[in-house]
């Protein structure tokens, strides 16, 4: 698949969309693969990837429910502002105040996760903390939930007040 080539089986407004930046590890990114598929949610991989994601490796990791994934490709986060001018975007760090339940999410936002080691670029933090938000964590030994996780969690919780909206 190529930079800005979509392979969407789903053409209505999506509710939410997922961009991962810069993701390092290819297990993290199945299993959000595979959340996003269950939830007919466009997942979006940003940058460099730390593995391949070609048809040969699809099928050799097994990952059967890759046909049924909405994944788009994009060179930088602005390519992907590009490709989505009208969408609110919510950046997940440890960094924030703001805990993600603070957060009105609306359809058609998209939640914006960083790298395993490194989380989001600080520039890009930066030019983004009114929408900077994290998941609160109650421990100060651990450093950072899973990204597969953080991001369930994220999804999860935008999908309930999304429905109940509605």
């Amino acid at each position: 698949m190529f930079i800005g080539e979509s392979r969407s089986p789903h053409t209505a407004s999506p509710i939410l969309h997922v961009a991962l930046v810069e993701p390092e590890i290819h297990p993290n990114t199945g299993n959000i693969a595979r959340l996003c598929a269950a939830n007919e949610i466009p997942l979006h991989l940003v940058g460099a990837l730390g593995f391949r994601i070609d048809d040969k490796a699809v099928r050799r990791a097994g990952l059967d429910y890759w046909p049924y994934v909405d994944i788009h490709r994009h060179r930088s986060i602005d390519a992907l502002y590009a490709a989505l001018p009208d969408t609110r975007f919510f950046y997940f760090t440890t960094k924030a105040e703001r805990p993600y339940t603070a957060v009105a999410f609306q359809r058609g936002d998209c939640l914006v996760f960083g790298s395993e080691t490194r989380g989001l670029p600080e520039p890009l933090l930066k030019a983004n903390w009114d929408r900077a938000v994290t998941i609160p964590m109650r421990s100060s030994h651990v450093r950072s939930l899973n990204l597969a996780t953080a991001v369930a969690v994220a999804v999860y919780e935008a999908l309930r007040q999304i429905e109940l909206s509605r």
